[in-house]
């Protein structure tokens, strides 16, 4: 899936329950943003893949104002592992990547030939 994981990964997380990863520029993790994000997500494998989801329509317009932001597990203090692993009621050492945001993908360049009659 050329935009990340956001419909079908191998576990969700509710946005709220994620606030130990909020701001991400704190964390101390492996933490992949836009192009690398993509990249990384696009080497992994649905099932490998967490995904931040909204719950609401503030949580969502936070979510997408964000760039797509791909977080590697492995990285993840523990305590933080634990503790997101226990509120979204998965055991979070299974899986390779947290993704925050969708890939915004851009519309394709048509020519205006294909317009005209």
């Amino acid at each position: 899936m050329p935009s990340g994981h956001f419909t079908a990964a191998g576990g969700y997380l509710d946005h709220g329950d994620a606030a130990a990863l909020f701001p991400v520029e704190r964390l101390s993790a492996t933490v992949h943003r836009a192009r690398d994000a993509h990249l990384a997500l696009g080497r992994a494998d649905g099932d490998d893949v967490v995904v931040v989801r909204p719950t609401g329509l503030a949580s969502s317009y936070f979510l997408t104002q964000r760039p797509l932001t791909a977080i590697e597990v492995a990285s993840l203090d523990e305590n933080v592992v634990v503790r997101l692993g226990a509120s979204a009621g998965l055991d979070l050492d299974t899986f390779e990547l947290v993704q925050i945001g969708r890939s915004r993908s851009m519309p394709e360049n048509h020519s205006l030939l294909e317009f005209s009659g």
